[in-house]
């Protein structure tokens, strides 16, 4: 059992036959009255995000989410194929299960895939990943404004922000629980 006064982001626990996880939260104790935790919460099996507040002391069964490291295979057009590497069991995930990470993630990469009793609810990519630069408008000679950034678009199809000096065919490196360019190779 977990209490509210014991949430933290990525906690996951049951509630009226659901699971959630923690997005974020606040511990508020207003000058009057007693305190409270405000939370935002998502639910993992559809995915939908909502705002609660819950008495510090309210117990909560805590949720088990196991994870698996999987090979991304290939999409069919519907579908996408990933592969467990000790059993080599094939998984196909819809697209709302993967989008999130699927625009970091190239075929035969590992992704990490959270399951909840046996079903898969979503799936991450690697934290730190490196990507080729498919297309982006090249850098105007002495435009050298600190900090300056253009859109550049990655081999598998995602859309970052990168410094003026980066060209097609640079190998970048990206940070996928933010999106942002950390550097170029």
């Amino acid at each position: 059992m977990i209490s509210a006064g014991d949430f933290r982001k990525g906690i996951t626990f049951e509630m009226d036959g659901e699971v959630y996880q923690i997005v974020d939260f606040q511990h508020v104790k207003p000058g009057k009255g007693a305190a409270f935790v405000r939370a935002k919460v998502k639910n993992v099996m559809t995915g939908t995000i909502k705002d609660m507040t819950f008495n510090p002391n309210d117990r909560f069964p805590k949720a088990h989410i196991e994870t698996k490291e999987m090979q991304y295979l290939y999409n069919d057009g519907q579908l996408y194929y990933f592969m467990d590497n000790e059993t080599y069991e094939q998984l196909p995930l819809e697209r709302d299960q993967v989008e999130d990470a699927i625009k970091y993630i190239k075929e035969n990469d590992i992704a990490i895939i959270k399951f909840y009793q046996g079903t898969p609810f979503q799936v991450e990519a690697p934290n730190f990943v490196e990507l080729v630069v498919t297309h982006t408008e090249p850098g105007v000679k002495g435009d050298t404004a600190t900090g300056a950034t253009k859109p550049a678009t990655l081999e598998t199809g995602a859309v970052v922000n990168v410094p003026l000096f980066v060209n097609v065919g640079d190998v970048v490196k990206i940070d996928t629980r933010t999106g942002e360019y950390l550097s170029r190779k």
